[in-house]
This record gives C-alpha cells, sequence and structure tokens, in this order.
C-alpha cells in the first residue's frame, strides 16, 4: 500500500507503503462538470463500469441516468469562486518540482565518479550523467533519443507494470548498472539493453531473442556476461559473442522463473526473482507457481475496445503464491531446489549470495509473526537455520541485511532485542548473536552499507530519536565493541530534516541527498573524510510557494507529532475551517521535515484553510508498543488518536475552528478519511476519500494478514475495519475518488462503498478517474485538476474563515 507523500513527490525516482489526491480543480462546481469526469450521486446515480464489474465477478451495475442538465442542476451548497490553479499547473507538470533533479545516484567501482539519472525541468524523460569527483564538473553522457534514434520508448504492459510497483513515473532510463570494474554501464530501455563503454562512448545493444519483454538485467561478477527475465524464464547473454542462452526453461504466466510475484514487489520490496553466484557459474532463482491464485480484472470502461489485464491477485484467507527457490548452472542443466518447511514459510522475502559465504534466504510464515534466516548448500539444496526472529503480533522486514563483511566476521543485521526493539547487531557466520552495534535506544531504521577501511570496519545507518527526521550515521565497530555503552557514532547529517546516503564498496566517496522544511531535495558528495566535494547539479524549477508549517509535539507523553500550515495571508483574528491531511497507517511518517511534502497543504490553505497532521499509534519511529498497537483495530485506534490529536491542536490554536473540520487522505489515508466521517461524524464534516479501501478482505494477503490477521479465525476484527457496514450510517458529505484502472487498491472497494451507500439510501459524490491507476500523479491533469476539486469541495462544506 501506498502513502500520499510517495506519490505526491516521487518524481519517477524509485520508491517504498498510500496517498493522497492531487490535481487543479474545476473552476467552479456548477461551470466546469463534464458527465466523463464528475457525478453527484444523490437519490439515484448509477456508473456505467459492467466490464470491470462482471470480471470482478461483483452484483454491481450502475447504470449513468443523469442527464447534462441534471448535472447542471446538481448544484453544491455554496457558490465558490473559481479558485487560482497556476501553482497546481506548475506543481502537476514538475512532477512535483522533482523533474530537472539529481536521481538514483551510483558510485563508480574506482570511487572516481558518480553516475545518476536526470530529466529537464519540464520534461518526464531520464538521461545518465557523470560527475566526475576530481573537478566536482558534471556532464551528460546518454540520452534515451541518442540510443532511440528518433524513435519512440515503447514499454510492455509487464513493464509498466513493474515500474507502477517501483514507483517509477518519468520516462527514459529507469535504471543503470556498472559491471566489476565501472568500465561499462548496462542500460535497459523500451524493451531493449544497451552496454555503454565509458571509455570510447560507444554504445552497442545486445542481441536477445524475441517473444516477451525483457526486464530485470543484471550483470555477472565477471562483467562478462548479463543476466535478465524475457518471457517468463531466465537467459544470459554472452558479451564476447552477443548471443543468448536460456539458463531455465518451461516458465510460463501460471509458473514464472525469475520473476517476483505481486505481493513481493507491492509488500516485501524485493523486485527481483534471480541472484547471481559469486562465481558467475550459477544462478539463483525463483519459481513462482500461481496455481489456484485468484486471477482479478482492470478494465478500461473508458476504452471499451481494450482487453482487460489480467492479474494474480491473493486476498486474505485466499491462496497464496507457491514460491520455491532453485541454483542451476547458466550453462543450463537440472535446478537444485532448496529446502525448507514450505508450509510453515510461505514467503520467500529476500536473498542474498555474497563471495566466501553461503547463499542465504530469508521466509516468512504467512502470519508474518516468526522469521527464518537461512543458509543453503546449493549443491544439495539443504538449509540450515542460522536464527529465528518471533514477534505476537508481526515481523518488520529489513531486506537490507544481511550484510556480510569479511573483515569483521559474519554479517549486521537489523532486527529485534528481547523487547522487540529495532537494534542492529553483529551475529556471527552460524547466526549466534555477538554483540549488538547500535542499540534500541538510537532507533535505527535501516543498514545503508557495511565496509572496512584498513583496520576498522564501518556501518552506515539510516535513522532517528526524533520521528520527523531521518539522519544518517558512522559507527565504528570497534568503539562499541569495547564499551557497547559508548556514544561515539559520528552523525553525517546534522541539518534538521530527512536524508537518504548511498555509498560506494569502500566507504568514500558517498552521496547524500537532503531536504528540510525550507529546501527541495539536493544531492551532495563527500569524500571518505566527510569532506563536501561538491553538489550533483539540479536543473528543476523551484517552488514559489515556501510552506508555513510548524511541526511540534503536543499531549502528554508519550505523546503525538503534529503538523499544522496556515495560509501565507493568516488573520490571527479569524477562525479557520479546518482540514485534517492524513495517511494514517503503517510503516509511513506523515509528519516529517521536508518541504516537498507540505506544498500541496500549504497551497489548500492558501485557499482559506488551515490544514493539520497527526501521525497516530501504528506509524513507525516510536517503538514497538507505539506501532504494534493498531494490530487487528485498523477501524479505531488510528481514528481515535487522530481525534485526539486534533483536539489537542484546536485546544491549543484558536485560530482552528473545531466545528468545522473536514478530513483528506489517499489510499489507507482514503480509508481514514471515509472512516472519519462514517464513525466520527461530530468530528469530521466533511471528507474526500481517495482510492480507500472499504472492505478488507479485498486487499492483499501479505499487507492485510500482517496486521489484521487470518481469515476466517480473524472474522471478528475484519468486520468490524470495514466501512461497508457503516455505509447506514453517512451523516456528512463525502466524496468518492478512485481511478478505474486501479490495480493495487481495486476500484471495486470504491463501487461496493457506493453500492452500499445508495442501497441505504445515502447521499454521496463519486469522481471516478478513467483509465488511471493507484499512482494517480503520473497524469498532470489529474493531478492538477483533483487537488482544485478538493478545495472547491470543502470550501462548499465548511466554508469561509470567520
Amino acid at each position: 500500500m501506498e502513502h500520499l507523500d510517495d506519490l505526491r513527490s516521487s518524481g519517477g525516482s524509485q520508491r517504498k507503503p498510500a496517498i493522497r489526491p492531487t490535481g487543479r480543480g474545476i473552476a467552479t462546481e456548477q461551470g466546469n462538470r463534464t458527465a466523463g469526469n464528475y457525478l453527484r450521486i444523490g437519490a439515484l446515480v448509477r456508473v456505467a463500469h459492467r466490464d470491470i464489474l462482471s470480471a470482478m465477478k461483483t452484483t454491481l451495475a450502475l447504470t449513468l441516468t443523469l442527464s447534462c442538465a441534471a448535472l447542471a442542476h446538481a448544484a453544491e451548497p455554496t457558490p465558490n469562486k473559481a479558485v487560482d490553479t497556476s501553482f497546481l499547473k506548475k506543481f502537476a507538470e514538475t512532477r512535483r518540482f522533482m523533474l530537472g533533479r539529481p536521481q538514483n545516484p551510483k558510485i563508480a567501482p574506482d570511487g572516481k565518479t558518480v553516475l545518476f539519472l536526470r530529466a529537464e525541468a519540464d520534461k518526464p524523460t531520464l538521461k545518465l550523467f557523470e560527475f566526475d569527483v576530481a573537478t566536482a564538473q558534471a556532464k551528460e553522457l546518454l540520452s534515451p533519443e541518442s540510443l532511440l534514434r528518433g524513435g519512440t520508448e515503447n514499454l510492455t504492459p509487464e513493464e509498466k507494470a513493474r515500474r507502477e510497483r517501483m514507483r517509477l513515473s518519468a520516462g527514459g532510463f529507469a535504471d543503470f548498472h556498472f559491471d566489476k570494474d565501472g568500465k561499462n554501464v548496462l542500460l535497459p530501455l523500451s524493451g531493449k539493453l544497451f552496454v555503454y563503454e565509458r571509455a570510447t562512448g560507444k554504445t552497442t545493444q545486445l542481441k536477445t531473442g524475441e517473444g516477451g519483454s525483457i526486464v530485470d538485467p543484471k550483470w555477472s561478477p565477471d562483467g562478462k556476461k548479463v543476466a535478465y527475465v524475457r518471457g517468463f524464464d531466465v537467459f544470459v547473454c554472452d558479451l564476447a559473442t552477443n548471443t543468448e542462452t536460456a539458463v531455465t526453461k518451461g516458465g510460463t504466466a501460471i509458473k514464472t522463473h525469475g520473476l517476483a510475484e505481486f505481493v513481493a514487489q507491492e509488500e516485501m520490496g524485493r523486485f527481483t526473482g534471480y541472484w547471481w553466484a559469486p562465481d558467475g557459474k550459477h544462478i539463483a532463482y525463483e519459481e513462482a507457481d500461481h496455481t489456484g491464485v485468484e486471477t482479478w480484472f482492470v478494465a478500461d470502461p473508458f476504452k471499451p475496445d481494450t482487453k482487460p489485464a489480467e492479474q494474480f491477485y491473493p486476498r486474505p484467507g485466499k491462496k497464496n503464491v507457491s514460491a520455491r527457490l532453485g541454483v542451476v548452472s547458466v550453462d543450463g542443466g537440472e535446478t537444485v531446489w532448496l529446502d525448507w518447511d514450505h508450509k510453515t514459510y510461505e514467503y520467500l522475502t529476500a536473498v542474498r549470495w555474497d563471495e566466501f559465504v553461503p547463499l542465504t534466504l530469508q521466509v516468512q510464515s504467512r502470519k508474518q509473526q516468526k522469521l527464518l534466516l537461512l543458509a543453503a548448500d546449493t549443491k544439495t539444496g539443504k538449509t540450515k537455520k542460522l536464527f529465528e526472529e518471533k514477534d505476537a503480533a508481526w515481523i518488520n522486514l529489513t531486506p537490507e541485511t544481511p550484510k556480510f563483511n569479511s573483515a569483521l566476521g559474519g554479517f549486521v543485521w537489523l532486527g529485534a532485542d528481547a523487547d522487540g526493539e529495532s537494534e542492529i547487531q553483529h551475529r556471527n557466520a552460524d547466526g549466534v548473536l555477538n554483540n549488538v552495534l547500535v542499540p534500541a535506544k538510537r532507533r535505527p531504521e535501516a543498514v545503508v552499507s557495511v565496509y572496512s577501511s584498513r583496520a576498522d570496519t564501518f556501518v552506515i545507518y539510516a535513522g532517528s530519536t526524533d520521528p520527523t527526521q531521518r539522519h544518517i550515521y558512522r559507527h565504528k565497530t570497534p568503539s562499541l565493541l569495547v564499551n557497547p555503552e559508548s556514544d561515539k557514532d559520528t552523525a553525517l547529517t546534522t541539518e534538521p530534516g530527512t536524508h537518504t546516503a548511498v555509498f560506494g564498496k569502500s566507504g568514500g566517496p558517498y552521496v547524500i541527498t537532503s531536504t528540510t522544511t525550507s529546501a527541495m531535495p539536493k544531492s551532495f558528495v563527500f569524500g571518505r573524510d566527510s569532506a563536501k566535494l561538491g553538489e550533483l547539479p539540479s536543473v528543476a524549477s523551484e517552488p514559489e510557494i515556501k510552506p508555513d508549517v510548524t511541526v511540534l509535539r503536543i499531549g502528554e507523553e508519550p505523546g503525538y507529532y503534529a503538523a499544522i500550515v496556515r495560509p501565507r495571508n493568516f488573520d490571527p483574528k479569524k477562525k479557520y475551517p479546518v482540514i485534517v491531511d492524513v495517511y494514517g497507517g503503517p510503516k509511513h511518517l506523515h509528519v516529517v521535515q521536508a518541504m516537498r511534502n507540505w506544498l500541496v497543504p500549504q497551497w489548500l490553505a492558501d485557499q482559506g484553510f488551515i490544514v493539520v497532521a497527526v501521525d497516530n499509534r501504528g506509524t513507525p519511529g516510536r517503538g514497538r508498543e507505539w506501532e504494534r498497537s493498531i494490530y487487528q483495530k485498523f477501524g479505531t485506534v488510528p481514528l481515535e488518536d487522530q481525534v485526539k490529536g486534533l483536539n489537542l491542536l484546536c485546544a491549543k490554536f484558536p485560530e482552528l475552528d473545531k466545528d468545522r473540520v473536514g478530513i483528506v487522505g489517499w489510499s489507507f489515508g482514503g480509508y481514514m478519511a471515509a472512516n472519519g466521517v462514517l464513525r466520527a461524524p461530530e468530528v469530521f464534516k466533511a471528507a474526500v476519500a481517495g482510492a480507500p479501501v472499504t472492505d478488507w478482505e479485498d486487499y492483499d494477503t501479505h499487507y492485510t494478514e500482517r496486521y489484521m490477521g487470518l481469515l476466517p479465525e480473524s472474522r471478528k476484527q475484519y468486520d468490524d475495519a470495514s466501512l461497508l457496514p457503516l455505509a447506514k450510517d453517512l451523516k456528512r458529505p463525502l466524496l468518492l475518488v478512485h481511478g478505474t484502472a486501479d490495480d493495487n487498491v481495486y476500484y471495486r472497494h470504491t463501487l461496493k462503498l457506493s453500492n452500499a451507500l445508495f442501497r441505504a439510501g445515502r447521499d454521496f459524490e463519486s469522481l471516478p478517474l478513467p483509465g488511471v491507476t493507484h499512482m494517480y500523479t503520473s497524469d498532470p491533469v489529474v493531478m492538477e485538476r483533483l487537488w482544485a476539486k478538493t478545495a472547491t469541495f470543502f470550501k462548499s462544506h465548511l466554508g469561509e474563515p470567520k
């Protein structure tokens, strides 16, 4: 599931987990509606989507019965002046002002250069650039246009779906890969593979076979071959002869080889399904057997002549993919299948195959309360348990670990202490805990890199004791091994904000990308001694709006982190209607010190509102008890905290009119928005719910069962969290927004709630977005107009400042 900030600020870069609507609006509710985009639902509104509904085997059959005259007659309660959408237009066209900023930086193996992707400020096509560490100068290396020789980029449906999973919205180069020495760069583009020779600037297209899209290319460890998945099998291309060889055979759409299944990509953060052996002679690959898994269909009612797209979509209590891991020679031959207790541990969550150590794999129980780290004998297929983690609620995956290091011995692991709190551990090669490197009190959240220099080994990690920030630290292992209570970690970032880092193998140079409440992301290059060497140049447009956001902690311990955004022409003598900008779900912090997160809320505030946000229990960064408080309580705990946080803000800031509060969110935030007006109409007087999950039985297994438990044993908890039984209680204005081509939170969710509301005789509004997926921000026009629609909706129902 995805959060609004991910989509609102992604700009084509690779993701993480729901979002909120964005867009320029319909100028007035009466003047610019169209039957294709907007429907006012009163006593009877029916929307024709029979293609989708029959494919989903649902009984809904809504028929369009409103005429243009009826649409014009369906005026909002209060007429509104047209909102100024010039900022939204710029925001949308620049992909949230992220076009033109460096993306996906990678350090060359020799440490002399940094390669990165960047688009123009007004064109969403990523090109390849090089930054010279010695001179701090950057230059363009390659453009997609030069490789396609004037042709257009064509993506197969499979590649489009993969990019959707990775939250990539820009075109051009989606990724690139250095070979072992960094002399050559592998670039996938438009279903083709190219090798760029850096010394000469020569580019060679690899000769791949016909049939099936080419995805997930990887260099062999020696740089002499390239592996990839074509169709449903793994292939290898030998660069010396430019010829292709099949590594696996017999792959089908039902039983794929080398591809990560849907929930692995969407929920586990695993986008690959095969791994090179360190010697380059073998490949480990996943066989994902979809037999018995439900097939769902996504039809586009806007294009009834187009065949519906099929997707295997496992739902709670239903059949999951059966995954197994095999090892095969790159020359082909028999596969050695690795053995583990598949019945107990049916999820394959992560695989690593590093030099000088056995292949390791992480497997997880379906309840996600047990995780095993296994070491495999790839000749016999036998596996050995290194250690197991357990949690009474759920285990958070850490696919970036284990990180093996020969100098340190064993590996570094982001695991849990006796109380279930996250800590960074040093474990021996046999899995036995050797020492705690970074204790839980530091709130580590990710291991970025582990490297050795001379006699020392360093662990680079991300985390913060303040969940509104994210900092990068360098931990020198001997210091803590001698005195675990010492406080000698070096902070590589200190400015309040959120920071990410990319390190080379030897620890330098490295790139840190930083954003604060007053600045958009900037990427700086540092030497091993942490001296700043230069900045990866940006050509992005800068937003003319500077958010007036206050981030604060409210309430008695443990309290809530909250944000308040006032209009730039704020009048302290007036009371303002309030909009709660909500996500509220797990795995995502909404209240963070990052300017890009508050641009649209600032625009919304400028329309005559005060926008607030609260991070409730269930969000990360506050410890196990806080995070696990929502286990099997999606419908109650997050909403209780949103209400408490709102009341605290209203008590502290008298300019907030607590009698005029709206709520808006997308995905889990859409669920929260609809839940708010249904369960707490005395608090929330209007809601815009984008792509809401309305019935948790219709979301995917790995996400839903992690937090809600299994069916049928958790039947009551699922029923309690569903919005459908609450439809009869709707008393407040509700606008439902959903992309009809959404294959994450299916359009079915909004249709089911619409049906329940209609049958209960409740008034509501529905805005279907034809052909739009869950990542609606890929369409600038939709993004622009949807936010303006949101503003006019709230103006109609909450009024102006008084």
